[in-house]
């Protein structure tokens, strides 16, 4: 009788553990089944700004340096001493003026010596032609032979070119007299005075002064080769209009397009070009620095999106765009970017790309425009959800 009783209770016992093992094993993988249901990716706040068609301008900007037209050193073509300066330094003088005397006592000497050898010669000639005309007289009479007239004529002939040697060497004295007063070659701004009263100069060596032209002015910079098409083009029709920004805020100033060189620089892949300003105010300065700015084309209906919205990822330029409350990466090529806007193919006009937000944005996540999340109020979870 004991021995059903125990059993009886061992079977008893055994019933309950495993009723006890399988409630520890539901209760292990309850935790675990709710674990892998997939959590709710939260909704991303982002700004867009619709994709527009319009023309957009090519701008080429560069660095150029204001330089003059016309800069010349004024040198002496003889060797003198210096007797007088005639201006001062920085003062604007004009084509002709004069600015230095030179010692010319001894070109005024020349000069003296040759009109007396003409007076003497015309003196002689006209005492030839005396003799010539007696001569011809007595020969008519048959007094004396024909070469004897012969004689007084070549007397006559021989004054004549001697007169013009004369006058020659009186045209070349006075050139070399001319060289002692030191004339303004164009019309500018002296500079430095470089000699002074009693200083020696030496012929074609000596700089007395540099007389450079400040009305109009010419700024020369580079543009890339392939705008050179652009820049000739522009060339024809008159030249395109340049615009030149002072680096320190001195003002803009516009221009045209006047010149381009006739070599590409192998080295940096550039052409020199040149263009022309009014400077009337003397604001644009030989040798400073200015920012350039010239439209060389115009991209017609194009799509323009803001600069800021475009990725450089590793596989290429993409925007994303607003697809169904999500993001959507599409692929781009960059027509041309100036300030903040950017010319591209791959978007279509009207879709709204995301500006601000686009560093955490992968394919498909949700997002939220920012102007909605204000409109939701106290409660943007609920248009947040997707």
């Amino acid at each position: 009788m004991k021995t059903g009783f125990l059993s009886l209770g061992l079977a008893c016992s055994v019933v309950a553990a495993f009723l006890c093992a399988c409630s520890e094993k539901s209760a292990a993988n309850a935790p675990a089944s709710a674990a892998s249901a997939p959590a709710a990716v939260p909704a991303v706040t982002v700004s867009l700004t619709e994709a527009k068609k319009k023309d957009l301008d090519v701008v080429l900007k560069a660095t150029g340096t204001v330089t003059p037209l016309n800069s010349v050193d004024v040198r002496p073509q003889v060797t003198s001493t210096v007797s007088k300066v005639h201006f001062r330094e920085g003062q604007f003088v004009k084509k002709g003026d004069l600015l230095f005397s030179l010692d010319s006592r001894n070109d005024e000497a020349n000069m003296a010596k040759a009109r007396a050898q003409l007076a003497k010669d015309n003196a002689g000639l006209a005492d030839a032609q005396r003799q010539l005309a007696r001569s011809q007289q007595l020969f008519s009479q048959n007094f004396i032979s024909q070469g004897a007239v012969d004689t007084a004529q070549a007397q006559v002939d021989s004054f004549a070119a001697s007169i013009a040697a004369d006058q020659a060497a009186i045209d070349a004295a006075k050139v070399a007299l001319s060289y002692d007063q030191v004339t303004a070659p164009n019309t500018g701004r002296a500079g430095a005075v470089n000699v002074f009263v009693g200083s020696g100069v030496q012929a074609n060596q000596t700089t007395l002064v540099t007389i450079t032209q400040l009305d109009p002015m010419g700024v020369a910079f580079s543009i890339p080769q392939r705008n050179l098409s652009d820049a000739l083009s522009a060339l024809k029709n008159g030249g395109a209009e340049v615009t030149a920004s002072m680096a320190d805020g001195g003002g803009k100033f516009k221009g045209r397009l006047q010149f381009v060189d006739n070599l590409v620089d192998a080295n940096s892949g550039t052409v020199k070009v040149k263009a022309i300003f009014d400077n009337k105010d003397g604001k644009l300065w030989p040798g400073a620095f200015v920012e350039i700015s010239q439209t060389v084309n115009t991209l017609k209906d194009v799509v323009v999106v803001p600069q800021a919205s475009i990725i450089q990822a590793a596989r290429g330029t993409i925007v994303f765009v607003a697809a169904n409350g999500k993001a959507a990466a599409r692929p781009v090529s960059l027509l041309y970017s100036d300030g903040t806007d950017a010319a591209v193919t791959g978007v279509n006009v009207g879709d709204g790309v995301v500006v601000d937000g686009k560093q955490n944005l992968r394919q498909d996540t949700p997002i939220l425009e920012r102007a909605k999340d204000a409109k939701a109020g106290a409660n943007p979870s609920k248009a947040a959800a997707p």
